[in-house]
């Protein structure tokens, strides 16, 4: 049995009895049922996957970004030139992002995972160097990606998240670059969910019209070029390797590896999205883990979170990827969880439930 596989058969199924006793335990705080809504539900399901009640604290966080280049920007799918995915990697670096002030502001370490950036990057701090290939091929004229090279980037996330979590991390957030990788994205979500490309490709870094319709025709060469979406189901990591992202893969790994180890992952947009789609295609049970941090302004990310079922906690029309939105969202869902350790219960704080009759 291999990582993959391995990963997978030790992803647990939700705790009944712990997401029972959460609402239970919900249901006797000092507020009215039910007045904390989705952040009830995100305390419960935590519960079920901690197989506990309370869970453990989500925090300290630890965000991997996981950087990557794509040949499908030879198909001018963007204006901007695939040199900015290393540009950016060093910004991340420097501390000079968005992904860096927001981490900051939330105190969630920050790691980049050069999983297959076109360039050679030297070693720096906060760089993991685990290049799988320099970039991907063009998804519009053949495989992006060989079987090998999709598993074993996908290996990589779950590698990535097995170090944080033994480093101490007690909740991952996901984050990703490079150029073009919204195409890729809209092409695994039309795979995964059988959505026309219209319906999923957006406007990425804010494409102008014509770049967009361009986008649109290069994702649907791509679905009709290997075949999807397949009518009778396809293998998920062959669907990875036909049109996604090395960093796509490597989120997928990285949700199922922290799926395995009962923790839970905040998803950031779209390209975070498309990953999890493959993920729970191959293993349905490592959703237990994720939360939906933010909802994208790429149509595709829409589509992806109400194919996993998945309700997103901020929608701020963002954009921009890196892990920001994600960790925007970040203190809700610790603040879920707080409530269940720090809220006191009407009977330990003296105070009368709605059923206690009146007060004389």
């Amino acid at each position: 049995m291999d990582l993959i596989e391995q990963t997978i058969a030790s992803v647990p199924p939700l705790d009944e009895a712990a997401m029972r006793d959460a609402r239970d335990h919900q249901a006797r705080l000092t507020k009215p049922p039910g007045s904390l809504g989705v952040l009830e539900e995100v305390s419960v399901r935590l519960a079920g996957l901690a197989g506990c009640c309370p869970p453990p604290m989500p925090e300290p966080a630890a965000v991997a970004v996981f950087a990557a280049d794509h040949g499908v920007h030879a198909q001018g799918v963007t204006p901007w030139p695939q040199e900015v995915t290393a540009q950016m990697v060093a910004n991340f670096l420097a501390g000079g992002a968005v992904v860096n002030a927001f981490a900051a502001q939330v105190g969630a370490g920050v790691s980049v995972v050069d999983i297959g950036v076109a360039a050679d990057l030297d070693a720096a701090p906060g760089l993991i160097r685990r290049k799988v290939a320099h970039g991907t091929a063009d998804l519009a004229r053949g495989p992006a990606m060989t079987d090998g090279e999709a598993r074993r980037a996908m290996e990589v996330g779950i590698e990535v998240a097995r170090d944080l979590v033994a480093e101490g991390a007690a909740c991952l957030v996901t984050g990703d670059m490079g150029i073009a990788n919204t195409t890729a994205s809209a092409a695994l979500i039309a795979a995964f969910t059988g959505l026309p490309p219209e319906r999923v490709t957006g406007r990425g870094t804010g494409i102008d019209d014509a770049t967009h319709a361009r986008k649109v025709e290069v994702v649907r060469t791509a679905l009709a070029l290997h075949g999807l979406p397949a009518e009778d189901g396809a293998d998920p990591l062959g669907v990875l390797a036909a049109v996604g992202g090395l960093e796509h893969a490597a989120i997928a790994g990285f949700v199922l590896g922290a799926a395995s180890l009962r923790v839970p992952v905040v998803l950031d947009g779209v390209i975070a999205g498309a990953a999890a789609l493959a993920a729970a295609a191959l293993c349905p049970r490592a959703l237990g883990a994720c939360v939906a941090g933010h909802r994208s302004a790429e149509p595709g990310h829409t589509a992806a979170v109400d194919a996993l079922g998945l309700r997103p906690l901020v929608d701020l029309e963002l954009r921009l990827g890196e892990g920001t939105g994600a960790l925007l969202a970040l203190p809700l869902v610790q603040g879920a969880v707080r409530v269940l350790h720090e809220v006191a219960t009407f009977d330990s704080a003296g105070v009368s439930g709605k059923d206690a009759g009146p007060r004389n």
